[in-house]
């Protein structure tokens, strides 16, 4: 674990948290909540990752000989989810070629990333 792997997952987290906070934000302020109670509760949903990042490096320390096992389940449910759930959702209503062209344009940022950074 070197200090650029480190930077770059750190910017990677830190990317992803603007579409989280978006995804929680906009369909609650499209159902009438104003954009202020809108917004905090956008940031409420990102509150509790640095109590559950504490937790996890807890039980990483803890639990070390399972971890590999633990991140393999992580990765194989978090695959399940975009094959199962995202990709046929990100499809629909005509979105096909925004759909396609945000996950490659994702891609290509994780891997500039990781090359830059690693």
């Amino acid at each position: 674990a070197t200090f650029s792997a480190a930077a770059a997952l750190a910017i990677g987290i830190g990317l992803q948290n603007f579409p989280e906070g978006i995804s929680v934000s906009l369909p609650l302020h499209g159902e009438g909540m104003s954009k202020w109670k809108s917004f905090l509760y956008g940031q409420g949903s990102a509150m509790v990752e640095p109590v559950a990042g504490v937790l996890g490096a807890a039980a990483v320390y803890l639990f070390r000989p399972l971890l590999p096992y633990a991140l393999a389940f992580a990765a194989g449910a978090m695959i399940f989810v975009v094959i199962e759930e995202l990709v046929p959702e990100s499809q629909t209503n005509g979105n096909a070629d925004i759909a396609t062209l945000s996950a490659l344009g994702g891609f290509a940022v994780m891997m500039i990333l990781d090359v830059a950074l690693g």
